[in-house]
């Protein structure tokens, strides 16, 4: 939507990235967490006295992991979207001229010229913001998500061993960061082939004067 030449698309999407960059992840799960403050009732329907169709309970609707789904979905979104929006920028606006030239519609020219180059640009920060969003989990531990810190905390709740605890959560944190590096730097490998960063010298073959 960034990309659009519609203005109304590319202004809702400037602004809904503006927003959940803009704002704490912690903010925003407590939002969503008590959206019912705000909203009681879900529904959707023509404004002004309109017809609608209610949808329920906000408290019913939203849970706690459903908020925190949510909240962490948006935010993400958001930066995936510049990212995307950057590998795309990145490639060469000769390879969209020579892909029309060929006679290729709008799909085809993102799928099969656009994306494969701007894979090699996307993954790198993709990968990070994973790895990020991954440690960011632990936020939900504040609306009462049986995630991995809060678990720990309610372990060392009862044995006081909260620095025991916390270390091996960060242990668990850690494995799993490992894991997806591994896998980023696989999928970097394999989109980057043909793309070396330095040029390799060719040696010049020794010519010997008579």
């Amino acid at each position: 939507m960034r990309l659009s030449d519609n203005p109304i698309l590319s202004t809702i999407s400037r602004g809904y990235i503006w927003f959940f960059r803009g704002t704490p992840l912690l903010v925003q799960l407590i939002f969503w967490y008590n959206i019912a403050a705000l909203y009681p009732v879900i529904a959707f329907g023509l404004p002004f006295g309109g017809p609608s169709m209610v949808l329920g309970s906000a408290n019913v609707l939203i849970s706690p992991l459903g908020a925190a789904l949510l909240g962490l979905s948006l935010n993400e979104a958001a930066y995936m979207a510049e990212i995307i929006r950057g590998g795309i920028g990145s490639v060469d606006k000769g390879q969209y001229d020579a892909a029309r030239a060929l006679g290729m519609s709008g799909s085809k020219l993102m799928n099969r010229v656009i994306l494969p180059q701007a894979m090699r640009v996307v993954l790198p920060p993709t990968g990070n913001q994973v790895i990020s969003m991954l440690k960011g989990t632990s936020l939900v531990s504040v609306l009462a998500i049986s995630d991995l810190l809060y678990s720990a905390q309610i372990i060392y709740a009862n044995n006081y061993q909260t620095i025991p605890l916390l270390i091996v959560a960060s242990l668990w944190y850690l494995l799993m960061t490992t894991v997806l590096s591994f896998f980023q730097n696989k999928l970097e490998r394999r989109y980057g082939r043909g793309f070396d960063s330095a040029p390799r010298r060719i040696r010049k073959p020794k010519t010997r004067t008579i």
